[in-house]
């Protein structure tokens, strides 16, 4: 595989800003590279060609001057984000055909920056499903190990960064859609503050939690790509300034408990490295995290099943079960839970302000509470096994999406199996240029970000 599909967004970016590699000759590469290994990862649900190669035509025609921070750069977004007169099937197979009247603003953004937007990724149906099945395009495996979960609902998105079929990806993250997947293929994965990036041309889940992010192979690269998505520059100029004397709080309840040792162990690696390169780290108290998936489902299902009502009443059938039985909840959620759980939501937010997000600048959590499990363990026959890994995989990324607070994923290791772990930060909203800047010392110094599956080996 050629040395290019190996670097960062960034890095390629300026190479073809300074015409030292060619649009189109890169785009080739990157469609090959997935023609060799998406066997592998099943992440690509369709490659635009004809549009992405005439785009990458004209970027190599632009003088060096009219060339954008993302010039002629390769992304691939979950198959939720818009384009006019394109198909988006929202990972629903009987959406095959459905073709869309407008492009997503952050498309949009993206486009006039000078990236090529070539492919559609894979996800769960409706973005419900935290572990990279769907009964209609195929599960979207870990390409670290194929027989483990690749994460959702954003599970091509992660899978095709880490495999370097794209520099970046957009996905969603209504209850750690994009940190999920981020964590579990060892890509960087951000989920923005509440409402920072445009909602406009993307489906809804949750209008009250839905929230775009980026996913790349670096916090610097997330950095550029926020720069754009925003219209600034500083999360991207800020990244050098390091982390001495940088306040992170360890929790000492919910994200320590319960901990696989595997997964403790790597989480203690990481506070090793962070106090290594100066930052001041503390026990903080956290208000009670736990009751926050049950506060946030009942916001979100009954969200979504408004959305989808109309489906609900005259052809359930279409919608596969598992998300089907998610809306049957939301039909069933009273409007006493609903406002109640608004209600919290905001003195919730207010506690964690006061509190530990005043006493530090950061929270370092680990990821998941698990390794990666097998994908037979989280398929619906196995009953309570089952419910018992989707807790344990979504617990320590549901409370930010309740919160509204920015949360970064990077990975720290690798698991027994091989397969990434990763740790999370967690800011106070509007603070994701420092999480970025602390995520870009982290993988300055221990590199794990640059790690690569099997195939790529």
């Amino acid at each position: 595989m050629s040395d290019v599909l190996m670097m960062g967004l960034r890095e390629v970016a300026d190479l073809l800003r300074a015409s030292r590699i060619g649009a189109q000759e890169l785009l080739g590469e990157v469609v090959a590279a997935i023609g060799r290994h998406d066997h592998i990862c099943n992440a690509v649900l369709a490659i635009e060609t004809e549009r992405a190669f005439a785009e990458a035509a004209a970027l190599d025609r632009l003088p060096k001057e009219a060339r954008g921070p993302l010039h002629g750069v390769p992304l691939a977004h979950k198959d939720m984000y818009y384009r006019a007169g394109e198909v988006t099937t929202c990972g629903a197979g009987f959406r095959r055909d459905t073709r869309m009247g407008s492009t997503a603003e952050l498309l949009q953004r993206l486009d006039a920056a000078g990236a090529i937007s070539f492919a559609r990724l894979n996800m769960a149906e409706y973005a419900m499903g935290p572990t990279g099945h769907n009964r209609s395009f195929g599960r979207c495996c870990n390409p670290f190990a194929p027989d483990r979960i690749s994460g959702g609902s954003s599970s091509g998105s992660g899978a095709a960064v880490a495999a370097r079929f794209a520099y970046g990806a957009l996905g969603s993250d209504t209850g750690g859609s994009v940190r999920l997947p981020a964590a579990l293929c060892g890509v960087v994965g951000l989920k923005p503050t509440q409402g920072l990036l445009s909602l406009e041309g993307v489906m809804g889940l949750s209008e009250s939690l839905d929230c775009p992010g980026p996913m790349a192979r670096s916090s610097g690269d997330i950095a550029r790509l926020m720069d754009v998505m925003c219209g600034t520059a500083h999360h991207e100029r800020g990244l050098e300034a390091g982390v001495r004397g940088l306040r992170i709080g360890i929790p000492q309840s919910y994200y320590v408990e319960d901990l696989a040792s595997e997964v403790a162990a790597s989480f203690d690696a990481a506070i090793g490295v962070l106090r290594d390169l100066g930052c001041d780290i503390r026990q903080v108290d956290l208000p009670d995290h736990g009751p926050y998936a049950d506060l946030a489902d009942a916001i979100w299902k009954p969200e979504a099943a408004a959305l989808h009502l109309r489906t609900l009443q005259t052809d359930p059938e279409r919608l596969a079960p598992q998300a089907r039985a998610r809306l049957m909840q939301g039909l069933a959620t009273s409007a006493v839970d609903y406002v109640r759980a608004h209600q919290l939501r905001s003195l919730a937010l207010r506690a964690m302000l006061d509190g530990p997000l005043h006493a530090c600048d950061i929270i370092l959590t680990p990821a998941l509470r698990i390794p990666a499990p097998c994908a037979v363990d989280v398929e619906e026959a196995n009953g309570d096994a089952m419910r018992r890994n989707l807790e344990a995989i979504t617990a320590f990324t549901r409370p930010l999406n309740f919160l509204g607070l920015p949360g970064l994923v990077t990975p720290c290791g690798l698991d027994e199996a091989g397969v990434p772990m990763a740790i999370q930060m967690i800011g106070a909203p509007r603070q994701e240029a420092l999480l970025l800047r602390a995520g870009h010392a982290f993988e300055s110094a221990a590199g794990f970000n640059r790690m690569r599956p099997p195939f790529l080996q």
